[in-house]
């Protein structure tokens, strides 16, 4: 399986590479205020990708860091052993020592 998945990550590089290397013409990104970016494509493919993956990421970090803290404040109720509902203890799971 291990094999299998290294040709295919080579496949997929070479071929990524060679799209790159057909893709060297340069273009003119038209900017405000009558600026140009003049870059290989394949360069400006790479920075667009890139800030899009960034953006793709950053987008998700709020809801990451909302579930961390969430886990932790249910790991800090798991190890203390008392609930939020004022019910006291939570019960011993079935079959722990205390049943016997």
């Amino acid at each position: 399986m291990r094999v299998l998945a290294w040709i295919l990550r080579i496949f997929l590089f070479l071929a990524l590479f060679m799209f790159a290397l057909k893709n060297t013409d340069t273009v003119s990104l038209r900017l405000y205020f009558d600026q140009v970016w003049q870059a290989p494509l394949i360069l400006v493919l790479l920075v667009f990708f890139a800030g899009g993956a960034a953006m793709g990421v950053l987008a998700t970090l709020a809801t990451v860091f909302r579930q961390r803290r969430e886990i932790a404040r249910l790991q800090r109720e798991l190890g203390s052993g008392t609930r939020d509902d004022g019910a006291g203890p939570a019960p011993a799971p079935i079959g722990s020592p205390s049943d016997l």
